[in-house]
């Protein structure tokens, strides 16, 4: 069974575990990201196929890369994230895709449709992912709340306007 990846390449990019593998010298992130999945195995088979989504356009200095089964797709009008959900509800088997994403927003839609979810830690750990899918849904750590950089931030900061006016 084939499975087919939806990976929202900015939570990778900006996640602290991702950065501690960059250097200085290391100029195109998006270039390194991809590289960095295939050298890594992170998604099991290579016949596996791996969509990375990010935001926005693609950078000037942005260079195409085609390699087998991994594509690169900038959601251009719409957030990384609506475009991962589009990409699941006209998916004919959601059953095969894993979405790799820190937000619980995607997080809940993509388990409503019958997709698999893997945080971006998970992700980057480099479990074998097939397995791991096929043991979390038994665990009972999918229960814990958990909050993004992001959500923290977040809430720091209302809570800096509320307490420090």
């Amino acid at each position: 069974m084939s499975l087919q990846y939806l990976i929202d390449g900015y939570n990778i990019i900006n996640h602290s575990q991702f950065n501690r593998h960059l250097n200085a010298k290391i100029k195109d992130r998006h270039a390194f990201l991809l590289e960095f999945i295939r050298v890594k195995k992170l998604c099991g088979s290579p016949n596996n196929k791996i969509i990375v989504v990010f935001d926005g356009y693609p950078p000037v200095l942005y260079l195409r890369q085609n390699k087998v089964n991994l594509d690169v797709v900038f959601a251009k009008n719409e957030t990384a994230d609506e475009r991962i959900k589009r990409m699941v509800e006209q998916s004919g088997n959601p059953k095969n895709i894993v979405v790799v994403s820190d937000d619980k927003e995607i997080k809940f839609f993509i388990k409503s449709m019958g997709a698999q979810y893997i945080s971006v830690e998970e992700f980057i750990r480099g479990q074998d992912t097939e397995g791991f899918l096929k043991r979390k849904d038994t665990e009972a750590s999918d229960l814990k709340p958990e909050l993004t950089q992001r959500q923290i931030y977040s809430i720091n900061q209302e809570l800096r306007k509320i307490w420090l006016r």
